[in-house]
């Protein structure tokens, strides 16, 4: 089925070369977004939860804005209309960029914005999931807000939410196909380039959704090993064994 991976390309490359290059490209937009976007989601995370109103109120405004307007038209803004409200020097200088990294550093400051305002919505429930004690018991030991958040809150509420930062380290390799529309040669962008140089569409993007497909078990395997290492003791539920209804029992409880 996928014989034509291994034809040669018109450029002297084998075919399935053009999937490798795309999936590097993926691969290192999805790992330094994520890394941004991690970092400031804790960052914005935890300003929604700080007794500031102020800095609270610009955190919300944040995540109201990335969270809310879709990936592709923020993927535009950032190539077509951001250059030209920058300064002129600056936005000729981006629109010069030679390819494809006139496409790349767009599409990573797309990425990681939108993904840090859903991992601060993430972090702002794993803090609002903890007692109000913690906070309280750090007050009484002399800490101050910042090193009560930095000590106490911050490394608790990052270890809850492993599970359901799961979905978007997971989220963050699919929407890096989003890259295509601006011209980053990504994953999807080489399967659909092979697709209209051999006419093979079954094989060109079957071959992209297994690697889609495997990228995803991998962070998903990756997240799960770094869960259960990172688990809080007494804060993960556990299972009830199930009571077994015997007839010894029923008859029993008729008598």
């Amino acid at each position: 089925m996928f014989n034509a991976l291994l034809q040669p390309a018109p450029d002297g490359q084998l075919y399935i070369q053009w999937l490798v290059s795309g999936l590097g490209w993926t691969l290192l937009l999805a790992f330094c977004g994520w890394w941004i976007a991690f970092v400031l989601g804790v960052i914005i995370g935890v300003g929604r939860t700080v007794p500031s109103q102020v800095v609270s109120c610009m955190a919300r405004i944040y995540v109201e804005i990335f969270r809310n307007i879709p990936l592709l038209v923020q993927m535009f803004l950032w190539y077509f209309v951001i250059p030209e409200l920058l300064p002129q020097p600056i936005g000729d200088a981006m629109k010069q960029m030679p390819p494809p990294w006139g496409a790349f550093w767009p599409a990573l400051l797309c990425l990681s914005l939108y993904t840090s305002a859903r991992v601060a919505e993430q972090v702002r429930a794993g803090i609002e999931a903890l007692p109000n004690g913690q906070k309280e018991a750090s007050a009484a030991l002399g800490l101050t807000t910042a090193k009560t958040y930095r000590f106490v809150i911050v490394p608790q509420a990052l270890r809850l939410i492993i599970p359901s930062l799961t979905s978007e380290v997971m989220g963050i390799y699919k929407n890096t196909s989003v890259a295509l529309t601006i011209g980053l040669l990504e994953l999807t962008a080489q399967a659909r380039a092979i697709s209209e140089a051999t006419f093979q569409t079954f094989t060109a993007f079957g071959a992209a959704t297994v690697i889609y497909l495997v990228l995803a078990l991998c962070a998903y395997q990756l997240m799960k090993v770094i869960d259960r290492r990172l688990t809080i003791p007494g804060m993960k539920a556990r299972s009830k064994p199930r009571r077994r209804f015997t007839l010894s029992r029923a008859t029993g409880a008729s008598a």
